[in-house]
């Protein structure tokens, strides 16, 4: 069976951007697998770091639980996740104990660095699976499968300079939105966080606010999450795009558009 590895760099990223995704790949039969790289340590006003992350891995394993994912404990802190060569190896290594064919990640332009460092450890791990003299934390032989990796929308869809950024793939999720939102609700500890922090209004509309922006971008899909697919050097064939034909291969086909 094809995998899925999905990462994020904070519990609740992958409801808000992933999840309607790796529900079709799920339903297509691929073996889906969840991994934020952040604790979520920073993430309250209310409680301390150690009560903060004990509640926030909580909350991701319900999520991941009733995703139908393998979940993977996070590895660092929020505002620790650095491009550094020890976060790399036990980046690496995680993909290489996983050996995804299909890899779900942040987008490289995004409004906070955790986002974005996730998304450059992912590109070189990814890369970096098959060489075999790259030591990683803790050891894993080198792996050689052939990798698609796609970048989710940044949140909010647009670059830290205000540029809006157009997916060539677009996943319909206008049937999943209410279980987009089921998921997003096991993360209670930060409706009241991100409400008082960042002037949220309300936590769960927010997926429909921004699916819904990127299926008006799609021209035919009332809500969808958008990709944009890395360029295959390193990591396999030009023609390749398993995100697109693996839902095509399955009763998914008809919720997926690959814009060229």
């Amino acid at each position: 069976m094809n995998r899925v590895l999905a990462v994020a760099a904070h519990p609740d990223d992958i409801e808000f951007l992933m999840a309607g995704t790796l529900i079709r790949l799920k339903d297509a039969g691929l073996e889906i697998h969840y991994w934020n790289l952040a604790n979520g340590c920073y993430g309250s006003a209310k409680t301390d770091r150690e009560e903060t992350i004990r509640i926030r891995e909580k909350e991701s394993i319900e999520s991941c639980k009733q995703l139908g994912a393998t979940f993977h404990p996070s590895i660092c802190d929020d505002l620790s996740v650095f491009y550094d060569r020890e976060t790399l190896a036990r980046v690496t290594s995680k993909i290489r104990e996983i050996e995804p064919s299909i890899i779900l990640t942040h987008s490289l332009e995004d409004y906070m660095e955790d986002h974005t460092n996730t998304a450059r450890l992912v590109v070189t791990g990814a890369f970096s699976r098959a060489m075999k003299h790259f030591a990683v934390t803790p050891p894993q032989p080198s792996t050689h499968q052939n990798i698609c990796l796609y970048h989710a929308q940044p949140y909010s869809n647009l670059t830290p300079m205000r540029k809006l950024v157009v997916p060539d793939i677009f996943v319909d999720t206008e049937s999943l939105i209410a279980s987009k939102k089921e998921l997003l609700s096991c993360h209670k500890s930060q409706k009241d966080w991100l409400d008082q922090s960042q002037g949220l209004d309300s936590y769960l509309e927010t997926i429909g606010q921004l699916d819904g922006q990127v299926g008006r971008m799609s021209g035919q899909f009332k809500f969808a999450e958008g990709w944009r697919r890395h360029l295959h050097l390193g990591f396999g064939g030009e023609e390749e795009n398993f995100l697109v034909s693996e839902l095509h291969q399955s009763d998914q086909q008809t919720h997926v558009i690959l814009e060229e």
